[in-house]
């Protein structure tokens, strides 16, 4: 659970000699679920994480796709109501829940309450939860204010932050403020360094880069 000198490890646990020496490690254990209705770019997102790289074109339903990284499992979830029930046996096992919505999409925006009613329902009491609204880059579609998704996120007291799974805008920082949250939990003292993780996705979200070490 340390941070990156030198050589930087990617998220396949590669030593690269060619890395930026601030690339981030995520040697963090615990399982992060990605949720969202149907089409809001879940399965792009992770891959975007986990290989750099964005899918176009139409996928064939997710039910589940399971990723093993160096810093921790993750699961890319169904939309479709008829994978629901599969989606909620694997709520209580996780540490930490990414929310996506399609900024062009209303319904999905629209559909978020009924994904934190069901969170709220069948996950762990402390579970993390980050609200993300996807496919920023397509801004000429934009039906989402980044406004709403902003109040949104404060009712429900929880980080939020528009992502981009084509260009990789705010994926890493995503995955990254997750990964440093699980670790001042397992790591807490009482008279150790505090950190909020909505405090820290907002001073993120204001550098031009992001260069943080767990």
């Amino acid at each position: 659970m340390t941070g990156m000198s030198g050589a930087a490890v990617t998220r396949d646990g590669e030593a690269l000699e060619d890395s930026p020496p601030c690339s981030p490690s995520y040697d963090v254990t615990g399982k992060v679920m990605l949720l969202g209705d149907s089409g809001v770019g879940k399965t792009c997102l992770l891959i975007q994480f986990k290989d750099g790289a964005f899918l176009s074109g139409t996928f064939i339903a997710t039910v589940g796709i399971d990723f093993r990284v160096r810093w921790r499992q993750i699961w890319d979830t169904a939309g479709q109501e008829r994978f629901r029930s599969v989606t909620h046996a694997y709520y209580r096992d996780a540490q930490a829940l990414l929310l996506l919505y399609d900024i062009t999409n209303k319904s999905s925006f629209d559909n978020i309450r009924a994904w934190l009613t069901e969170i709220h329902e069948y996950a762990q009491r402390d579970v993390v939860i980050m609200l993300l609204g996807n496919k920023a880059d397509v801004s000429n579609e934009r039906v989402i204010r980044s406004e709403d998704g902003e109040t949104l996120a404060r009712e429900y007291g929880v980080p939020f932050m528009e992502t981009s799974a084509k260009t990789g805008m705010n994926v890493e920082l995503a995955f990254l403020a997750i990964a440093k949250e699980l670790k001042y939990r397992a790591l807490w003292q009482p008279d150790g360094p505090h950190f909020q993780i909505r405090d820290f996705v907002e001073s993120q979200k204001k550098q031009p880069s992001c260069c943080s070490f767990l």
